[in-house]
C-alpha cells in the first residue's frame, strides 16, 4: 500500500480554513475555555514560584559577657534563663487547657 503524497501548505491551509469554518459558535466558546483552563493553572504555578523562594533575613541577638564572669554567675544565670522557659511553657501549656475545656463546653 503506498503512502499518500505529501501536501503542499496552501493545501494544508485551505483544508484546515474549511474545517474550522464549519464548527459551530458553542464549540469554539468551549475549545476557548478547555484551553485556559490549563493555561491559567500553569500561569498561577509560574507566578507562585517566584515567591517566598529565599528564607528572611533573621537577626540575632547575643549577650556579651566579661571573661571574668565566675562559674556562680554562670549557674545563677542558668538557673534563671531555666526559669523562665519553665514558666513560658506552663503558660502555653495552660492556654491549652483552657482551649481543651472550651471545645469540651462545646461538644467538640
Amino acid at each position: 500500500m503506498p503512502l499518500p503524497r505529501p501536501a503542499s501548505p496552501r493545501v494544508l491551509w485551505t483544508d484546515l480554513r474549511a474545517f474550522l469554518s464549519e464548527r459551530p459558535r458553542h464549540q469554539w466558546a468551549i475549545a476557548a475555555i478547555s484551553a485556559l483552563i490549563p493555561a491559567l493553572i500553569i500561569l498561577a504555578f509560574f507566578i507562585d514560584s517566584g515567591q517566598n523562594i529565599r528564607p528572611r533575613e533573621e537577626i540575632v541577638y547575643f549577650k556579651s559577657w566579661p571573661a571574668t564572669r565566675t562559674d556562680a554567675e554562670i549557674r545563677a544565670q542558668q538557673k534563671a534563663d531555666l526559669d523562665r522557659l519553665n514558666a513560658a511553657r506552663e503558660r502555653r501549656r495552660q492556654e491549652f487547657q483552657r482551649l481543651d475545656e472550651s471545645m469540651n463546653r462545646i461538644g467538640l
